[in-house]
C-alpha cells in the first residue's frame, strides 16, 4: 500500500480529477466523486480550488427527469495559451493556441537552415506571434519546439537533415521570452496529438513520414523514448546491405528509400530534373502519371514492409501514418493495410492521421498544457 502526506495525496487526486474534468466533462461532482471512488467531500474541496484557479468553470445544470439537478463542470481551455513550433528543414511552423488546441493562429516561414541563425529566425517567429495571442488569465505557459531528429532531456542530439545537433535551444529561448520551453521529437508529439484529438488508444504508434522516417510510440496513454530518446529511430532500421549511404552514418537505412525526401529525389531522377515537389508529384499522380504511379507503389512496398516490422515488434492496437501521400491518396492505406496481413497479425488497424500537418504543432500544444497542469 502506498503511504503519503497528505499534500502529496491531494495533489494526486487533484490530477485525477483534472483529468477527468478534461477527459469527460462537461460532468458533474457527483459523477466525478462515483468514476474515482473519491468522497464527495473531497471532490467538492478540489473543485472548488480549481474554480478559485479558474482552471474549470460552471456551465449550468444538467438536463434530469428527477430529483436535484446536477452542476456541470467543464475545463477552462480558455484560461491559457501555449506557443508550439515545428522546426523542419526548410521551414518553421508556428501555431498559437488556448490549452484545447482551438482559436488557433498558424503562420509558417522560410528557414536557411543554419546553425547560426536559427536561434535568431526562433525568436523572431515568437515575437510575431506573440502578437496574435488573446490576454488570458495566466498568460502564455509554454513553448514547445518539435525537433526532426533525436532529443533527450531537452537537448538535441542528432539531426540528420539540419545542423541543430547540440544547440541548446531550450535555455536560450527561456532566458529570452522567460516561458518554459519543451522540446521533443516530432514523431513523438505528433502521435500525441493524434492520441490527444482523435485516436484516444492506449497502445498505438504514428509513422511519421517527411524528409525522414520517425516512429512516435504511445505504451499505456504513454511516449515511450527509451533508455536515451533513440526508441522510435525506425527511419535508421536498415533494409538494404551496403546500401545508400545516411546522414547517420550507416548504409541503405530505411528512410534514404521510403521517405517523402528520397521518393521524391528517385521520381525527379525518373523525370530528369534537379528536384521535384510534392505538390507537382500530386498533379502527376491525379493525371495518372506512370512515373509516379511506379513511386506510389514503391510507398507502399517499403512501408508495408516497414508495418510488418512494427506490428511484428510492437504490436500496437493502431497505428498512424502522417505522410503527404496518404493524405492526398487515402487508397494507398488500402493498399498498405492489405498487404501486410498475414495469419501472425490481423486485427491491427492502419489508419491515416487525423491532423495531417498540424499532429506536430497540436501536438506541442498538449505537451505544453501537460506541463503546465501536471
Amino acid at each position: 500500500m502506498m503511504v503519503g502526506s497528505q499534500e502529496l495525496i491531494r495533489d494526486m487526486n487533484t490530477t485525477l480529477v483534472t483529468k477527468m474534468i478534461i477527459d469527460k466533462g462537461p460532468i458533474s461532482r457527483a459523477a466525478i466523486a462515483k468514476e474515482l471512488g473519491l468522497t464527495k467531500a473531497t471532490i467538492s474541496a478540489i473543485v472548488q480550488n480549481l474554480l478559485d484557479k479558474n482552471l474549470i468553470e460552471e456551465i449550468g445544470t444538467a438536463n434530469v427527469t428527477s430529483g436535484r439537478k446536477p452542476v456541470m463542470l467543464k475545463f477552462n481551455y480558455e484560461c491559457a495559451y501555449s506557443i508550439s513550433i515545428d522546426v523542419s528543414a526548410t521551414h518553421i511552423s508556428v501555431l498559437s493556441a488556448h490549452l484545447g488546441g482551438g482559436n488557433c493562429c498558424l503562420f509558417q516561414y522560410p528557414t536557411a537552415n543554419q546553425r547560426d541563425r536559427i536561434i535568431p529566425e526562433l525568436i523572431q517567429c515568437i515575437e510575431t506571434q506573440k502578437k496574435h495571442i488573446p490576454l488570458s488569465h495566466y498568460g502564455i505557459v509554454g513553448i514547445t519546439l518539435g525537433i526532426h531528429g533525436i532529443t533527450n532531456n531537452n537537448q538535441v542530439i542528432f539531426t540528420p537533415y539540419s545542423p541543430y545537433t547540440d544547440i541548446d535551444f531550450v535555455t536560450e529561448l527561456e532566458k529570452h521570452f522567460q516561458i518554459p520551453v519543451l522540446m521533443e521529437n516530432e514523431a513523438n508529439l505528433s502521435v500525441l496529438g493524434e492520441f490527444t484529438f482523435h485516436y484516444p488508444i492506449n497502445n498505438m504508434v504514428g509513422v511519421s513520414v517527411h524528409s525522414g522516417i520517425g516512429l512516435g510510440i504511445m505504451i499505456d496513454g504513454k511516449l515511450y523514448h527509451g533508455l536515451n530518446g533513440y526508441a522510435g529511430e525506425f527511419g535508421h532500421s536498415i533494409i538494404e546491405l551496403d546500401g545508400r549511404p545516411c546522414p547517420c552514418g550507416n548504409n541503405g537505412c530505411f528512410e534514404q528509400y521510403a521517405s517523402e525526401r528520397a521518393l521524391l529525389s528517385e521520381f525527379a531522377k525518373l523525370k530528369k530534373v534537379s528536384q521535384i515537389s510534392a505538390d507537382d508529384f500530386v498533379k502527376y499522380y491525379t493525371n495518372l502519371d506512370g512515373d509516379s504511379m511506379h513511386i506510389a507503389s514503391l510507398f507502399v512496398k517499403y512501408m508495408s514492409i516497414g508495418i510488418r516490422n512494427i506490428i511484428n515488434t510492437l504490436n500496437p492496437e493502431l497505428i498512424v501514418v502522417n505522410s503527404s501521400f496518404t493524405m492526398n491518396f487515402p487508397s494507398l492505406i488500402e493498399q498498405i493495410q492489405a498487404s501486410v496481413t498475414s495469419n501472425i497479425h490481423k486485427s491491427c488497424n492502419i489508419v491515416p492521421s487525423k491532423l495531417q500537418d498540424m499532429s506536430i504543432l497540436l501536438g506541442g500544444i498538449c505537451m505544453s498544457r501537460n506541463k503546465f497542469l501536471f
